[in-house]
Formats: structure tokens, sequence, C-alpha cells
């Protein structure tokens, strides 16, 4: 691995006890049929409430639900950072973003419906996945699991 945040991402999973296997992505966008290494994808989106920032871990293929992730916030109000401010809050480019190893440890909202299962997030390259085992990630960066699918 060549790639300056692999490392990064690896050092601080390993300081929290998460195991994680770091797998070339082939091409550019997310893979047909929502996989990486035979792992579903799970998107990591940086939301911003005023001055903060929060990561919020979803299915890739599914839409997480705005209201239900504001009411578990406790805000009316929150919204997506730009390119330029969320590589600023996480020091990650759009398309990488990932709490492995982000420059600040912002708190973490992950979908339940991806509890019981290994996931594959963005290890801040285009060029690596990093595929964890959900439930061990929820341990190691004390996410909060919640329903946030849309239906």
């Amino acid at each position: 691995m060549t790639n300056t945040e692999v490392p990064r991402a690896a050092a601080d999973a390993a300081a929290r006890g998460l195991a994680v296997e770091f797998i070339p992505r082939e091409g550019s966008g997310p893979p047909a049929g929502g996989l990486v290494g035979g792992v579903r994808i799970a998107k990591t989106v940086v939301v911003q409430l005023g001055s903060e920032f929060v990561f919020v871990i979803a299915p890739l293929a599914a839409q997480f639900s705005w209201p239900k992730l504001r009411a578990l916030l406790g805000v009316n109000r929150v919204s997506l950072p730009d390119a330029d401010a969320a590589f600023a809050a996480t020091g990650y480019e759009r398309g990488t973003i990932s709490p492995l190893g982000a420059s600040t440890p912002w708190p973490v909202y992950i979908d339940q419906g991806l509890i019981g299962a290994r996931i594959a997030l963005g290890s801040g390259s285009h060029e690596f996945a990093a595929l964890v085992d959900a439930a061990e990630f929820v341990t190691a960066y004390g996410a909060k699991v919640a329903d946030l699918s849309a239906r």
C-alpha cells in the first residue's frame, strides 16, 4: 500500500483494536452490485450541525432518513458540507471519507441494518476499501446504532 491515507486509517483502527482488511478497489465510483471483495458497501456521509460534524454510515444502495437523523440528533436542521469543508472536517476527500483515521474523531451513527455483517467502508483512499465487522466497528468507534433507513 503506497497511499498515505491508508496507513493513517490502519493505525487508527489498530489503536482501537479493530481488525481491518484493506483491499484494492477497481475502477472509479461504486462497483456494480454494491459489493467490494464480496462485502456490502456502506457509505459514510459527513453531516454538519453548526460548527460540529457527525459521520453517518448507511447502506450504499439505500437512502437514509433525514427526519430520523434529525430526531436522533435532537436538532431541526443539518446540512451537507461542501467538499472543502468536508475535507477540513475529516482530512479525507469526498468518496473516501471514513471515521477510520479521520483528522477529528466526530461522533458516528450507523444504520442498524448493517449490524451483523461485514461491511466495506472508505479508507481515506480512492484506491482501497476497508473491510470491517460492523459490530466490532461499533464497539471500536463508540458508534450509535439506530434505524436510519428511509421507508
